[in-house]
């Protein structure tokens, strides 16, 4: 089951954050993370955060091991954007765009074996006592 972490309305350009986010699409998460932080870029930050945050959703809500994860998939679309003016010459104002991104990243990997995962068949010996008491 993949795990899923979203990062909306990053104040960056799709563009600009597309081109980090492809730097790293279809690798293992470490790697990913010394590649962004060896990035010179402004949106390797925010794509950090958001393969952070992946990673201990991945870790700590579903039991999958930290260092089998691989970015699945990643994604960048557009947001909101802010509509602004700026002033020029004789008085006058142009229009430009704030414009904002949705960062989407998916991991997958191999799941932990957790402790209290029993086999059915076996029961204990105090189960065994409480299902004959549970009988008479």
């Amino acid at each position: 089951m993949p795990v899923l972490a979203v990062a909306k309305g990053v104040n960056q350009s799709p563009r600009k954050v597309a081109v980090v986010a492809a730097l790293v699409r279809g690798r293992s998460v470490s790697e990913a993370l010394t590649i962004l932080e060896h990035t010179p870029r402004r949106s390797s930050l925010a794509v950090i955060k958001v393969i952070k945050s992946a990673q201990a959703n991945a870790d700590y809500n579903h039991g999958y091991k930290p260092n089998t994860l691989r970015i699945s998939e990643i994604s960048v679309s557009p947001g909101p954007r802010l509509k602004r003016f700026r002033p020029v010459a004789r008085g006058a104002a142009h229009p430009f765009q704030k414009r904002t991104s949705h960062i989407r990243v998916v991991v997958d990997g191999e799941l932990r074996k957790s402790k209290t995962d029993k086999p059915a068949s076996k029961q204990t010996e105090t189960s065994k006592t409480v299902n004959k008491v549970a009988e008479k």
